[in-house]
C-alpha cells in the first residue's frame, strides 16, 4: 500500500505533467485534499522534487500564496548534470541524479543499481567530509565512463 507521501508525490507529479511541465498548487488546498498538515507537502516537495531530481520548487508567501513545481529538462543531457556536480555530493543528491537519469531512461535498472552500490555510504566508508568529496569523484568518473560508452557503441 502507497504512503501518503508517495500519494502525494503521485498526485503533484500529475499536476506536473498535466501542465506541461509546471504545476501550481497551494499547499493549504492539498493538506486539505489530503487530510493532513500542510507540513506534510512540504516534505513531500522537499524530499521527492529536488534539483538532483529535475525539479525547481518555488513559493510565494501571503494570502494568494502558492507554490511552483518546474521540471527542469536535461538540454545538454548528461553536462547538465556533471556541471552541477560540485566538490562534494552527499549519497541523497547523488542517488536523486541516478533516480532522474534512470526515469529519462539514460540509463538501464542494472546500471543504476550499480552506480547506487559505488556512491553507497556503506561502500565509502569514511568519515565526512572525505566520504562527499569522493563520492563527487567517483560519480563524475562513472558517468564519464558509462557516457562515453554508451556514445561510442552509437
Amino acid at each position: 500500500m502507497a504512503s501518503l507521501a508517495d500519494l502525494i508525490e503521485a498526485y503533484i507529479l500529475a499536476l506536473v505533467e498535466e501542465g506541461g511541465g509546471v504545476a501550481e498548487i497551494q499547499r493549504s488546498y492539498l493538506a486539505d485534499y489530503f487530510r493532513c498538515v500542510p507540513s506534510q507537502i512540504t516534505y513531500v516537495l522537499s524530499s521527492r522534487f529536488q534539483p538532483e531530481r529535475g525539479y525547481v520548487v518555488e513559493s510565494k508567501r501571503g494570502g494568494g500564496g502558492y507554490i511552483r513545481v518546474v521540471r527542469m529538462e536535461l538540454t545538454d543531457g548528461i553536462a547538465d548534470i556533471m556541471k552541477s556536480i560540485g566538490s562534494y555530493l552527499s549519497q541523497d543528491e547523488a542517488y536523486g541524479y541516478l533516480l532522474r537519469l534512470f526515469e529519462e531512461k539514460l540509463i538501464d535498472v542494472r546500471s543504476f543499481k550499480m552506480m547506487q552500490a559505488a556512491v553507497s555510504r556503506d561502500t565509502l566508508a569514511l568519515d565526512l567530509p572525505h566520504r562527499d568529496w569522493l563520492r563527487a569523484r567517483i560519480f563524475r568518473a562513472v558517468l564519464s565512463a558509462y557516457f562515453s560508452v554508451v556514445e561510442d557503441e552509437e
